[in-house]
């Protein structure tokens, strides 16, 4: 099996959104998803919770944590997202960025546009990766 690191700086927004629609949509088999932050904060965004809730998706357990080395080992991907200079490099580990909005603090609409942004981005990930779409 293999395992995807969604990054960005809190693990309390974006990389939370991606890695549970990675394991909401792919084959638990082939694939499973965590979210890690260069600083994480104390909790997930509540517009987060929130914005996941209304689709089916829920948060409100998850907890930020932060990307060590010893989470990093043996990983995948890293996909990072807006983290700029603060997201690592991870030697031997393929990685993509996704430049997103961060969504602390926004309107509820953008947690929405920026939740469903990140589901299009995941799913067209388990498509081109082969790691057999469940897709919620």
């Amino acid at each position: 099996m293999k395992r995807v690191i969604f990054a960005c700086v809190h693990s309390a927004g974006r990389s939370q959104m991606a890695a549970a629609w990675l394991n909401a949509m792919a084959d638990p088999d082939a694939v499973r998803a965590v979210s890690a932050g260069t600083e994480p904060a104390e909790r997930v965004h509540p517009e987060v919770v929130l914005a996941m809730g209304e689709v089916g998706v829920d948060l409100a357990g998850a907890r930020p944590q932060r990307l060590t080395d010893e989470l990093a080992r043996g990983a995948a991907m890293l996909v990072t997202m807006g983290c700029g200079e603060a997201c690592p490099v991870l030697p031997g580990v393929r990685r993509e960025d996704w430049p997103l909005d961060d969504p602390k603090g926004q309107p509820i609409e953008r947690v929405r546009e920026i939740r469903d942004d990140i589901r299009a981005r995941v799913a067209a990930l388990v498509e081109r990766e082969g790691w057999g779409s469940r897709v919620p």
